[in-house]
């Protein structure tokens, strides 16, 4: 039981991170400058742009966990000391997402895409004209959202390194499934039409520091109850 709050509050603040939300409304715009009237291309480049960003950090987590696993002594031995670090960092990323509620100010350190990143990042999604140009994007892309994304990850992947192979990726899949989600709804919401992109972007925008204050406090409480143990 302590596995599945862990891991969906982390997965949860991880996924209405504001960057990554702004990153998928670039790709679904730069299909439709190309193809204005191509919706089942829509569709498809944006699904094969979430399939991207889910397997580049499903690969990415598995990079976390073995890097804790390989001072997998030192863990055992140090525990207790290591679970409190990572919930630290998370009561940090949780205080740093909820200043910006009061004081917002864009490509926030930890928070959100630096903003010297944002051309480059814009630069590159314009190229995007294809499905499997989504798809091809979407992993360079997602070393771009490092940075305001992997604090959540790295946390998670900490607190399930000492799990077997099986169960870590099994913990990893369902992480990024959960993180996934929001830009997999976005998505579908454009094809069928229920809302265009122009639209998510300006609900993004009008809701950007009320997302960072859902998840600083998702953050702050994980990490409050990671170090009192209650999961």
């Amino acid at each position: 039981m302590s596995e599945i709050l862990r891991i969906t509050g982390l997965a949860l603040a991880d996924a209405i991170n504001p960057c990554a939300i702004a990153v998928l409304t670039m790709v679904l715009v730069s299909i439709l400058i190309e193809n204005p009237k191509g919706k089942k291309r829509v569709l498809y480049s944006g699904l094969a742009f979430v399939l991207a960003v889910y397997i580049g950090y499903f690969v990415y987590g598995g990079i976390i966990v073995q890097f804790f696993r390989v001072f997998g002594t030192f863990l055992r031995v140090n525990s207790i000391y290591v679970y409190k670090g990572l919930a630290f960092l998370a009561m940090i990323l949780g205080a740093l997402n909820i200043k910006d509620f009061f004081y917002y100010k864009k490509g926030s350190f930890a928070t959100e895409m630096p903003l010297f990143m944002r051309p480059k990042v814009k630069k590159i999604i314009g190229k995007i004209t294809s499905p499997k140009g989504a798809f091809i994007i979407g992993f360079i892309v997602t070393l771009f959202l490092l940075p305001c994304t992997m604090g959540p990850l790295v946390i998670a992947g900490g607190s399930i390194a000492e799990l077997s192979f099986i169960a870590s990726s099994a913990w990893l899949l369902y992480y990024n499934l959960l993180f996934v989600l929001p830009m997999l709804a976005i998505t579908l919401i454009v094809y069928f039409g229920f809302s265009k992109v122009e639209d998510v972007s300006g609900w993004k925008e009008r809701n950007i520091k009320k997302l960072h204050l859902i998840a600083g406090l998702l953050l702050f409480l994980m990490g409050v109850a990671l170090l009192i143990g209650w999961i």
